[in-house]
């Protein structure tokens, strides 16, 4: 068993304001998303650019994960944001691309950011998380999921795909199921992480604990947040119990026993326990970190 980067809460925060980025940094935040699309207005882009590359990164110890949010593909602004992310001083171990709609545009970041960090040198390779949000991203999926190299996450961006579907944004959970299985499916699919994108509002109410109960039970492995309060009870939500853990680990101990014996099934506290069960039992430790 190894340790791995956990992700459960993730904070979206406005790029090109420097106070609140180092705020979001300090908020206990799994990851944080700097945005420089839909959080940033058009006569700024250039601004916000230009003050993320501009931010000094002299002590990163203790810092989250971080990734930025680059202006979508056709954009006017999507092949500078990505250039002055590699370009940059900021930790960013990902970008996060909006309205993904078809391998294409995978493909296109893929061949743009391998000749940047060529030019660069000696720089770390940056992975992709593709927001789906819209109904030609929903209906090619799949085939996006399985697009790039590069690729670790599946987001679902549930007010933009709302407005492509006809759908009024927000409203009960099981209303989105269809599409939350296909982006699950798809993610685990492809051995990628699936991310609920935000509750639509900044508050604690019910519909934003219904929301993340809902997430955790259909099986997503993280959800978005747009204000540090929603932080703590999205990680609470997400993180597994004690006793789930321990019950996991006795799980997977107990049939890496049985396999060593030449058996495929084993008992566990009245239990036939097999590989089906192993799987969600290591699902449940990489929930706390640890990698099979």
């Amino acid at each position: 068993m190894t340790a791995r980067p956990l992700r459960r809460s993730v904070l979206c925060v406005p790029g090109g304001d420097e106070r609140k980025i180092r705020k979001a940094l300090a908020s206990g935040a799994d990851q944080v998303v700097i945005d420089l699309e839909d959080a940033v207005p058009p006569a700024d882009k250039d601004r916000a650019r230009e003050t993320l590359g501009a931010i000094a990164w002299s002590d990163r110890a203790g810092l989250p994960s971080i990734a930025v949010r680059v202006n979508a593909p056709r954009s006017r602004w999507c092949h500078l944001d990505i250039d002055a992310v590699v370009r940059s001083a900021i930790p960013a171990s990902s970008i996060v691309l909006p309205k993904v709609e078809s391998p294409g545009d995978l493909e296109f970041v893929d061949r743009l950011l391998d000749g940047i960090e060529a030019g660069v040198g000696g720089v770390d390779r940056l992975g992709v998380e593709a927001l789906i949000e819209t109904a030609d991203g929903l209906s090619r999926i799949e085939q996006i999921a399985s697009a790039s190299s590069r690729l670790s996450a599946l987001i679902t961006g549930y007010a933009d795909l709302a407005a492509s579907l006809g759908r009024a944004a927000g409203g009960d959970p099981a209303l989105w199921i269809a599409v939350q299985d296909r982006v699950i499916a798809a993610a685990r699919t492809n051995r990628l992480d699936a991310v609920d994108g935000p509750y639509l509002g900044v508050g604690l109410d019910d519909g934003f604990g219904a929301a993340v109960s809902h997430a955790v039970r259909i099986g997503f492995d993280a959800k978005w947040a747009i204000h540090p309060r929603q932080l703590d009870p999205i990680r609470l939500a997400f993180e597994p119990s004690s006793e789930q853990v321990q019950y996991a680990r006795r799980v997977v101990d107990a049939l890496a026993a049985a396999h060593d014996g030449g058996r495929g099934a084993v008992e566990l506290d009245g239990q036939m326990i097999d590989e089906a069960i192993a799987v969600a039992a290591r699902r449940t430790l990489q929930k706390i970190g640890v990698s099979l």
